[in-house]
């Protein structure tokens, strides 16, 4: 079955308008497991505006299904992980001016850094994915760094959904099946919602997680968080 995290960055962002603890992000996070989440994602930027290594440090010990933080391993962000240990971190190639993540890891070019970082997220435990398009040679590079998971950037799929699905998925079962070869693990996200999921999910031979935060929030401001929950764990056992 494939696990839905859910990403609570935009709840942090509202909270950080205010400056004050509300939403509380903590307490939201906690929700979002009760109603049926299997997960939670996390990505602490530089600027820290919305998810903070507060937030972090304090919702390690809260999370009881599986804490993912993502971003990109600089000294900073390695600092947080390793102190934090999370059950994943995901590695993106983000640069610090970034408003959200646009595009996956070149793994072939950079195969020695990212081998390295996963050497040192493995000694504490972590498991570790990487955030790459879907292109088969960016998951044989993944597998060859040590990685244990791909997180396929599906934006392009979202885009490309209306106007032809069938066309739009195929680089992503691809890369799935290539995959699963390989002995890898298969996430994905970005811009996945109620409307593309369901079809995204059915199709690949592989998906062990999805993690999706704009649209949940988006759609929690009309349905509710739980009713949301509800409806996009539907989508993935279908």
């Amino acid at each position: 079955m494939t696990r839905l995290s859910v990403n609570i960055n935009k709840v942090a962002t509202l909270r950080n308008a205010r400056g004050e603890n509300v939403p509380d992000v903590q307490k939201f996070a906690q929700d979002c497991e009760s109603l049926g989440a299997q997960g939670i994602t996390v990505h602490p930027r530089p600027d820290e505006r919305h998810i903070t290594r507060r937030d972090v440090e304090l919702l390690k010990p809260l999370v009881r299904t599986e804490l993912n933080i993502e971003g990109y391993p600089d000294r900073r962000f390695m600092d947080i992980v390793t102190e934090t240990v999370p059950a994943q971190v995901t590695l993106v190639p983000d640069s610090p001016s970034q408003l959200t993540s646009n595009a996956g890891w070149d793994v072939v070019g950079n195969k020695g850094l990212l081998g390295d970082i996963i050497r040192t997220l493995h000694d504490k435990g972590i498991r570790v994915s990487i955030f790459i398009d879907a292109d088969v040679r960016q998951v044989e590079a993944a597998a060859q760094t040590g990685a244990d998971r791909v997180e396929l950037y599906t934006k392009p799929y979202a885009d490309n959904y209306d106007t032809g699905r069938e066309e739009a998925v195929r680089p992503f079962v691809l890369a799935s099946r290539r995959a699963a070869e390989l002995g890898l693990g298969v996430n994905a996200g970005h811009d996945l919602n109620l409307r593309n999921l369901a079809y995204f999910a059915q199709q690949l031979p592989k998906l062990d997680e999805v993690s999706i935060g704009h649209a949940v929030i988006s759609d929690a401001l009309y349905l509710g968080i739980g009713e949301t929950i509800r409806r996009y764990l539907a989508c993935l056992n279908e």
